[in-house]
């Protein structure tokens, strides 16, 4: 009797046009860190954002797409992935929305893909078809609105992010200052509306993450280098303010701009990256209240750091640095949270997203 293996792959999302690859599947090395590619996708026109479906072994990227009259919109293809061999095989394209995407998630069902539109203000819901494809967008909702930022004469929704008990989304507009709770409907494939929680003018919510224990959540702000932490209410998808933090040290002079924040599976160290400064912070959660204080600001070796993951042991974190055309790989401690680099990069045009996949064969 053959005994089932499970091994850890990383997949990376980059700016590409479709004539040159944009997708990379990575076998990673859970002893080194060491990413190795096995194969790459091409044919996506910026196939920034994706997310992974361990147990179809299925990957989901947004694209650029086109509309029956030849507009800009926002598609997604999905793709099978073999473990065995590596090799990724596309399975279909399909518009999600009516303006170009920034972000997908699925729900915990991976029934549904959600979708948000930085361009167009808006957040989608696509169902995942029983094969794997990604079928025709089922719901979409466009927030209204500007707050008092030069890049804020819109709604710019950013994320959508489901809960624990996926009851509920999280949609993160940086255009409003605003961070939306609908409730997630999969008999009926619908969001509505539940609640929203408004912070301070010009922070500009990019990115969410929900501690893996306590009923807290985690928001970074794009635009003021700052992180709300707020305390979420699960049973009415509410969410309020309990802390904001900046992400830089006290000496840093210059501009910056923040993208992604993720906690150790743990859920005792908090990280988020600064794209200008060109670091990871890093924070200590306390464990009963979830609120956040400093710990380093470690440096990642390349210039715009976008998207970054932590590794599912917890022991690494791969950086995606957007300018430094590279992946980079930092051992992270599991007792003071911080950060060293194993001296081990792999080398990608304009990486943007990186999402980790345990696949068991």
């Amino acid at each position: 009797m053959t005994m089932a293996t499970t091994q850890t792959f990383a997949f990376i999302g980059s700016y590409a046009d479709a004539d040159g690859p944009g997708l990379y599947a990575c076998a990673f090395d859970e002893r080194t860190g060491v990413l190795k590619l096995l194969d790459q996708a091409d044919g996506l026109q910026n196939p920034t954002f994706l997310v992974p479906d361990e147990t179809a072994r299925t990957l989901y990227a947004i694209m650029e797409s086109k509309d029956a009259e030849g507009r800009r919109c926002g598609g997604a293809a999905a793709y099978r992935f073999a473990p065995a061999s590596g090799k990724l095989e596309r399975l279909n394209e399909e518009i999600t929305l009516p303006a170009t995407t920034c972000h997908i998630s699925l729900d915990h069902t991976r029934r549904f893909a959600l979708t948000a539109s930085y361009h167009g203000g808006m957040v989608g819901l696509s169902p995942i078809l029983e094969d794997g494809r990604i079928g025709p967008a089922a719901d979409i909702h466009r927030h209204e609105g500007s707050s008092v930022h030069p890049a804020q004469t819109q709604a710019r929704a950013h994320s959508a992010i489901v809960d624990r008990d996926n009851r509920y989304a999280v949609v993160s507009d940086l255009g409003l200052d605003k961070v939306f709770v609908y409730k997630l409907d999969p008999a009926n494939a619908k969001l509505t509306l539940q609640s929203e929680t408004s912070i301070a003018p010009g922070s500009g919510p990019r990115h969410f993450a929900f501690h893996p224990k306590l009923s807290v959540g985690y928001g970074i702000n794009e635009l003021n280098s700052t992180i709300t932490v707020y305390a979420y209410d699960a049973e009415q998808g509410r969410l309020s303010v309990a802390q904001t933090i900046s992400t830089l040290p006290d000496s840093f002079e210059g501009d910056n701009a923040t993208a992604d924040i993720h906690l150790s599976p743990d859920g005792k160290f908090l990280y988020g990256s600064n794209r200008g400064h060109d670091s990871l912070a890093v924070y200590a959660v306390d464990p009963e209240s979830g609120l956040v204080e400093p710990v380093e600001y470690a440096p990642t070796l390349g210039g715009h750091p976008r998207n970054f993951a932590v590794s599912p042991d917890g022991r690494f974190v791969l950086v995606a640095n957007r300018d430094g055309n590279n992946v980079v790989t930092f051992s992270r401690d599991a007792v003071t949270g911080k950060l060293l680099p194993t001296g081990s990069e792999f080398s990608a045009s304009k990486p943007v997203c990186v999402r980790f996949a345990e696949i068991t064969a």
